[in-house]
C-alpha cells in the first residue's frame, strides 16, 4: 500500500480531487489531500491546508490574499509547494503526487512536482497538456495527461479522464523497478558530431561494470544531464560535448542555460570534461539566423538545422568559460583536448576546420583551468582518445573512492 498526494486547488476544483482521492483509497492506496488555493474557503477539507504549504516557503499567505492578486498568489504557492512536497517525500510520507488543474493549478502543481526527484511518480491533468509543455516539465518526468475539457466539475467526459487518472497514479506507484540498482550509474554528453567517440567510450566503461546514461547537448538535454548530477545518483561524469555553452555564449537554440557544467561542481563527482562541438553554434533553417552574423561561415546541417563556425575571439572566451567552471569542481577533475578535431566537421578538410579558432580555445583553456590538462593528437572521433577519456574517468572515480572510502 502507498501513500498518494492528491495537490489542487481545493477552492476551485476541490470535488474534482476529492473524486481522485476515493478512486484512489477504492484500489487500497492511502491519500494526503493537500490544499494550493489562495482564493475561497477550500470545498473539501484537506489533510494538509494553504497555509501549512505557504508557511513550509516561508510565506505570509493571509498577507498575500488580503491583497486579492491572484498572480501574486500564485507564484507564492508555486515557490512555496515544491518545498513542502519535496518535504514529505524526503521523510517517505508519500510515494506519487497527482494534480488536476487550469492555467493557475497546472502552474502549481508541476513546479510541485518539479521539486521531487526523477523516478518519484508524477501526473499532472492538465487544460494546458496540449500546448508547450516544456515550460511547466522542466527537467524532471512529470506525466501530463490532456483534461480534454476544463477541470470544471464531474461529468460524462471528467469522470473518465479522472477516472484514468486514478489509475494512472495508482499504477505508476505499484510498479515495480527493475532499476539495476547495483550499477553505479555514469552520465555523458553526445551530440551527432560525437558520436563515434562517446559510444566507444561508454563501450569500454560498461565493461568495467558501469551503467552509462547519455544525454544529448540539445539544451534539454544538458539541463536534464544536470539536473540528474545534481540528484545524487551519479558516480562519475563523462561531459565531452559541452556544445551547449557556445549555444548560450552567441545565442543559438540549443543552449542549456547558464549554469551548465555547474552541477558536478556541487555534487563532487569526478569528471572528464571535453571541448566537443564548440566549433559550432546551432540555429534553425537558414532565414533563422541572426542578421548580425551575416558574412560568417556557415553549414547546412539539414533544411531545418544551420550551424555556425565559432571565431577565434569565441572560441578564446569559451575556453574562458569552460575553464572558469572546472576551476570549481572539488572532486577529481580533467579536461581532455583532441588537438585535431573537436568535431567531425572541424577536421583537416572538412568545413569547419579553423585552427586558429581551436589554437585560441586550447590556449584559454590551458591558460585559465587549474585542473588536469591532457592534450592527445587525435580527432575526437578517433577510438584512442575515446578510450583515454574513459580511463581518464576511471582513474578519477577510485582515486575518489580512495579518498572517501
Amino acid at each position: 500500500m502507498a501513500t498518494i498526494a492528491v495537490l489542487g486547488t481545493l477552492d476551485t476544483k476541490g470535488e474534482e480531487h476529492q473524486f481522485v482521492a476515493e478512486l484512489i483509497r477504492a484500489r487500497g492506496h492511502d491519500v494526503v489531500l493537500i490544499d494550493v488555493g489562495t482564493g475561497a474557503p477550500p470545498t473539501h477539507k484537506p489533510d494538509f491546508t494553504r497555509h501549512d504549504v505557504a508557511t513550509a516557503g516561508g510565506k505570509d499567505l493571509d498577507a498575500l490574499m488580503a491583497k486579492q492578486d491572484r498572480g501574486s498568489c500564485v507564484v507564492a504557492m508555486s515557490e512555496a509547494a515544491p518545498i513542502f512536497l519535496a518535504s514529505l517525500a524526503e521523510q517517505g510520507r508519500i510515494d506519487g503526487v497527482v494534480s488536476l488543474g487550469g492555467g493557475g493549478g497546472t502552474a502549481i502543481g508541476t513546479a510541485a512536482m518539479r521539486g521531487l526527484p526523477i523516478g518519484f511518480p508524477k501526473l499532472m491533468v492538465s487544460t494546458l497538456a496540449a500546448g508547450n509543455t516544456a515550460p511547466y516539465l522542466g527537467t524532471k518526468d512529470i506525466v501530463m495527461m490532456p483534461s480534454i475539457a476544463d477541470v470544471a466539475g464531474l461529468n460524462r467526459l471528467s469522470r473518465t479522464i479522472f477516472s484514468r487518472a486514478a489509475g494512472a497514479i495508482c499504477g505508476m506507484v505499484e510498479a515495480e523497478l527493475d532499476d539495476n540498482a547495483t550499477k553505479p550509474l555514469i552520465v555523458a554528453s553526445m551530440f551527432g558530431n560525437t558520436t563515434t567517440c562517446v559510444t566507444e567510450a561508454k563501450r569500454l566503461l560498461e565493461e568495467q561494470g558501469y551503467e552509462v546514461l547519455v544525454f544529448a547537448a540539445t539544451g534539454a538535454g544538458g539541463r536534464a544531464m544536470e539536473s540528474l548530477i545534481e540528484s545524487g545518483m551519479v558516480s562519475g561524469v563523462l561531459d565531452l560535448t559541452t556544445t551547449e555553452l557556445a549555444d548560450e555564449l552567441a545565442g543559438g537554440v540549443l543552449t542549456a542555460g547558464p549554469d551548465r557544467l555547474e552541477a558536478a561542481a556541487k555534487a563532487g563527482i569526478p569528471t572528464v570534461i571535453g571541448p566537443g562541438c564548440l566549433d559550432m553554434v546551432n540555429f534553425g533553417e537558414m532565414d533563422s539566423v541572426p542578421s548580425k552574423y551575416d558574412g560568417r561561415r556557415f553549414y547546412i546541417h539539414n533544411p531545418q538545422v544551420t550551424l555556425m563556425r565559432t571565431t577565434p575571439g569565441e572560441c578564446a572566451e569559451l575556453g574562458k568559460i569552460l575553464a572558469d567552471k572546472v576551476n570549481r569542481y572539488s572532486a577529481p577533475a580533467a579536461v581532455m583536448i583532441p588537438t585535431k578535431a573537436i568535431s567531425v566537421i572541424s577536421a583537416e578538410g572538412q568545413p569547419f576546420h579553423d585552427p586558429e579558432a581551436d589554437d585560441a580555445l586550447f590556449s584559454a583553456i590551458r591558460e585559465q583551468s587549474n585542473v588536469e590538462i591532457t592534450e592527445l593528437d587525435h580527432q575526437i572521433n578517433d577510438p584512442e582518445f575515446a578510450r583515454a577519456c574513459a580511463d581518464k574517468l576511471l582513474k578519477l572515480i577510485q582515486s575518489s573512492s580512495t579518498a572517501n572510502p
